[in-house]
């Protein structure tokens, strides 16, 4: 204990000295006040300091503008290893003792001290079996092995036809950045491959290939060409899109935060030479801290200001794996980032017609730990989805039963394939916009007014009762690829801020398999439901310097969150999650019980504010441990 002691002694005084030759000396090095340093540090580590663990952590460190020099001689002077560094964020990844994890967040310079969490595909964990217990060796958590996987597989023809797509749009001249197990190339690619970046390596820029197969299948969804099949009748929504592949999960499917951060900062700097207009991330972790704090939710805010539209998985964590409730709450990060767009699954069986479509158990739903923020911003087709497979991959090799009809192709489930069909849809309705607006020379849509217009066209989801979802389990509710494109075409771009920007009169409803289904037309503006006639106009809310679901925009006809939504749907109140101290699935962070809720009312639930005294009470009331 006397030498854990001076070494955390010393290890200050080194962090003194180093911010301290920077000539920041006003304020410098000192020890927050009391015990409110914690706070600094995300609920993994805290727990983990709380256990006594003298585990070395492999954490994420941001400190403040100009700091970071000071900080990486520090690391460097005391022998921690330095694994990355991330300008964009002021921050350092790097493995340091447990035991200096509170003094370091004492600092007054340390903006935050955030794990390096291991991310993992949003594939379905049910689906796999026996590679779960690959996986949970690899990351030490537990996956969703109950979830139901059944019903017929989606071919790629029923997906385009249930999305309204026909074949005027093919996302030619979008790029799309994926972020995943990388690409086994194959002719379904041909030359849209424009680079290929294996950060689990380094970022070096290499051959491509995919060792697990989850990124296969999420390009072979977003835009593979069907080359491999009959008459190209397994191409993917937008065959003509160009991707770059950035590597970072390995042969399991999981990987490092850092180096997903570091791929997205990549992707953003880069996204002009490399033609990248959307950013895929069908994979996440657990929430341990807010999202203003959250290293990855910080890239992808980052991401969406420069331009970039990001599309998140919401998650697998929508039922206990042990009992098999459904639950709330479960939403991973980056899903959790106000300004991305949030794809929860959608089950569309084998057939076109919509009144069918049902949300798998499977699926996370709101609200966001921590922030209260309502997500998923809506529901895409994501269960038994059919596209190309990496057949020097895990999931082929181990997985004979995933195979398709045709063995090239390969069926999987999850918000992982719900995130794919939504950027397959969004590279459509880019092309359409810019086809009809003279690109480059009016912009492009922004990321706010793509999430807008898929929310605004989406369709209202029932369940077998035939009652409609709650807003935390749809969102906006089921994408409508076909009035998504419609409105996306009719957009014009050079319109000014607060005037009318759509150049024909669109009918709010879609035909699909021989049903007119109306739209929902309402966006979910962070805490609030805006209903009418939202994306009638170039809203300030479209800009890209606004974050979604931030005050310092309104609309009119705004409904406040909890009045009709959810909180007074006694259903949704039924056999709930509600938040405690064990994180999805396992015992560490703060996210999730299952459960009844113990009473508790739709008055007495902190919405909002999923921290303090009220969710601490919160939590003894459920009694479920």
């Amino acid at each position: 204990m006397k030498m854990m002691l001076r070494k955390a002694i010393g290890f200050s005084t080194a962090l003194a000295i180093a911010f301290l030759a920077t000539g920041h000396v006003q304020g410098v090095a000192r020890r927050a006040p009391g015990a409110s340093h914690r706070e600094k540090l995300d609920t993994h580590l805290r727990a983990a300091l709380d256990a006594g663990s003298g585990d070395s952590q492999r954490v994420i460190i941001r400190v403040r503008p100009g700091e970071r020099a000071a900080l990486r001689r520090m690391l460097s002077e005391h022998g921690d290893r330095i694994v990355a560094e991330h300008e964009s964020i002021d921050a350092i990844t790097t493995v340091v003792h447990a035991e200096d994890l509170e003094t370091l967040a004492g600092q007054q310079q340390v903006v935050s001290v955030s794990s390096d969490a291991i991310v993992r595909a949003k594939l379905l964990g049910g689906l796999l079996g026996g590679l779960v217990k690959v996986v949970v060796s690899v990351v030490n958590i537990i996956l969703p092995n109950n979830a139901d996987t059944s019903g017929p597989a989606v071919p790629p023809q029923v997906l385009r036809d249930t999305l309204g797509l026909g074949s005027t749009w093919t996302g030619s001249g979008i790029g799309v950045a994926v972020i995943d197990s990388g690409l086994e190339q194959s002719s379904e690619f041909d030359t849209r491959l424009t680079a290929f970046f294996d950060f689990t390596k380094g970022d070096i820029r290499t051959t491509a290939y995919d060792d697990y197969g989850h990124g296969t299948h999420i390009a072979g969804t977003i835009g593979g060409s069907g080359a491999l099949s009959y008459n190209r009748d397994y191409r993917g929504l937008a065959p003509k899109v160009k991707f770059t592949i950035f590597k970072v999960l390995d042969k399991n499917g999981a990987g490092w935060t850092s180096d997903v951060i570091r791929a997205i900062d990549f992707a953003v700097a880069n996204r002009a030479a490399l033609g990248i207009d959307i950013i895929n991330l069908s994979l996440g972790h657990p929430i341990y801290e807010p999202a203003a704090t959250d290293p990855l939710v910080q890239a992808v805010e980052r991401a969406s200001r420069a331009g970039v539209i990001v599309v998140a998985a919401a998650g697998n964590y929508g039922k206990n794996p042990k009992t098999g409730e459904v639950g709330y709450a479960g939403i991973t990060s980056p899903g959790n980032a106000p300004s991305a767009i949030t794809a929860g699954a959608l089950r569309i069986e084998d057939t076109v017609s919509r009144s069918d479509d049902s949300i798998p158990d499977y699926s996370s739903r709101g609200p966001t730990w921590y922030d209260g923020f309502a997500k998923p911003d809506f529901v895409a087709p994501g269960h038994n989805i059919i596209a190309v497979a990496a057949k020097q991959g895990t999931l082929y090799k181990t997985y004979p039963q995933l195979k398709a009809d045709n063995s090239n192709y390969m069926r999987l489930s999850g918000t992982s394939m719900a995130t794919a069909v939504t950027t397959g849809v969004i590279a459509q309705m880019l092309e359409a916009n810019r086809y009809t607006n003279n690109y480059p020379y009016h912009p492009s849509l922004t990321p706010n007014a793509v999430k807008a217009m898929l929310q605004y066209s989406a369709f209202p989801v029932r369940n077998s009762a035939g009652v409609e979802y709650n807003t935390l389990e749809e969102g906006a509710g089921a994408i409508n690829g076909k009035g998504a494109i419609s409105l996306a075409k009719a957009a014009d771009t050079s319109a000014p801020t607060g005037t009318h920007w759509l150049t024909t009169t669109l009918s709010p409803r879609t035909t699909i398999g021989g049903d007119t289904i109306t739209w929902k037309q309402v966006v979910v503006w962070g805490s609030v439901v805006v209903w009418g006639s939202t994306v009638d106009l170039n809203q300030q809310a479209w800009g890209t310097v606004v974050v979604w679901g931030s005050d310092n925009t309104t609309f009119g006809n705004v409904v406040v969150w909890g009045s009709d939504v959810v909180w007074t749907d006694p259903q949704s109140w039924a056999n709930v999650v509600v938040w405690g101290s064990d994180s999805i699935g396992t015992t560490m962070g703060d996210v999730v019980v299952w459960g009844s809720t113990g009473g508790l009312s739709p008055e007495t639930t902190a919405w909002g504010d999923l921290q303090g005294t009220q969710t601490s009470g919160m939590i003894s009331a459920t009694s479920i441990r």
